[in-house]
């Protein structure tokens, strides 16, 4: 059995990613991000913590979260995510032939990948690499061309309190402004 060591300072800022099972594009839905939003809101008033930034692909998320300064535990958190997500969803979205031995002995459903990953941010540098590199996700994947066109992410709550341009991460905007688009 692996043996995975987590980081676990209280009060920390972490990194995760979080991916569905075999890659489904599910994520987007309108009722999957209902779902997410459900579990997440459900979650944080047992387990509270801050959500700094958040980008929501169809197959995996980026996040960024603040523990309170007492708790460490965030694993208890995605735990709980994960199976309400799961619980609203498994009508729709559940697949009865992936379940295979180690999905029943551990007792997943075929909605998430078992894991996810965590990186403790280490300083104001780290912070804002990740929050970069969170924003920019939907541009790397090639679903859009420019970050301000992505709406599932919380990059537009960063342009309103001013800590991006509108034109960050994509083409300019005084540009895009004086296209004709044939309209």
């Amino acid at each position: 059995m692996s043996n995975y060591r987590r980081a676990d300072t209280p009060g920390a800022c972490y990194f995760f990613t979080v991916v569905t099972f075999r890659q489904r594009n599910i994520l987007i839905d309108d009722d999957a991000r209902v779902w997410l939003r459900n579990a997440l809101n459900n979650t944080r008033k047992r387990y509270p913590f801050t959500i700094n930034a958040w980008v929501l692909l169809p197959d995996h998320l980026h996040c960024i979260w603040t523990l309170p300064e007492n708790d460490y535990d965030f694993s208890v958190r995605w735990n709980g995510i994960k199976r309400r997500f799961t619980k609203s969803a498994k009508d729709s979205l559940h697949k009865p032939e992936w379940v295979n031995a180690s999905k029943q002995k551990h007792r997943e459903g075929t909605l998430w990948q078992r894991r996810f990953w965590e990186h403790q941010i280490r300083d104001d540098n780290d912070y804002q690499q990740h929050v970069n590199y969170i924003h920019y996700n939907p541009v790397k994947h090639g679903l859009v061309k420019a970050v301000r066109e992505w709406p599932y992410s919380t990059f537009h709550r960063y342009v309103k309190q001013g800590k991006y341009p509108a034109n960050w991460g994509g083409y300019n905007l005084i540009q895009d402004e004086d296209m004709d688009y044939g309209e």
